[in-house]
């Protein structure tokens, strides 16, 4: 998802407009996005026409966004994994936005959500190691100038991590 400062989607009025076959479709994709739509349609009980244009009508409401492969951090040499809640010196529209668009730019920066707390921003960092996530810390996110702390949190071990949605 992009970071963006302001209100999302209206999600509520969506929900409203899919029944138990889309959901059921959701689930499968969460599990396998490259499944054959005849393989979909075996798994949903019904014959590959209708699951087609189900599919096709899931894409362009914007309830399937996009299809994505999940990589294997450790292996592409970006296993060290830090969650970086960052403050900024003050809060504001203008100062906010150029936040936003300098961590969009950002590319060991996965996730960025805005939040409540203490913190107004956790960042999801990918790195190769303490040394590099330290040199990233001083040298890209230390260069926003509306940058006001930060606090890191190292992943020790992962216990769940889950791509998809609970449906």
């Amino acid at each position: 998802m992009d970071c963006e400062y302001g209100p999302q989607t209206e999600e509520s009025t969506m929900a409203e407009t899919i029944d138990k076959t889309d959901i059921q479709i959701l689930r499968v994709l969460q599990e396998n996005a490259r499944i054959t739509v005849k393989d979909l349609a075996l798994k949903v009980h019904l014959s590959p026409t209708p699951v087609f244009e189900r599919l096709h009508r899931l894409e362009n409401e914007g309830y399937i966004r996009k299809y994505t492969a999940v990589l294997d951090a450790a292996k592409l040499g970006r296993g060290f994994l830090v969650f970086c809640s960052v403050r900024l010196r003050r809060m504001g529209k203008d100062i906010a936005n150029d936040f936003v668009n300098r961590v969009k730019d950002i590319p060991e920066v996965a996730e960025c959500y805005n939040i409540s707390g203490d913190f107004d921003y956790l960042l999801k960092i990918y790195a190769p190691d303490m040394q590099y996530y330290n040199n990233f810390l001083i040298n890209t996110l230390g260069t926003i100038d509306s940058l006001g702390s930060v606090q890191s949190s190292f992943v020790m071990s992962e216990i769940k991590n889950s791509c998809g949605l609970p449906l």
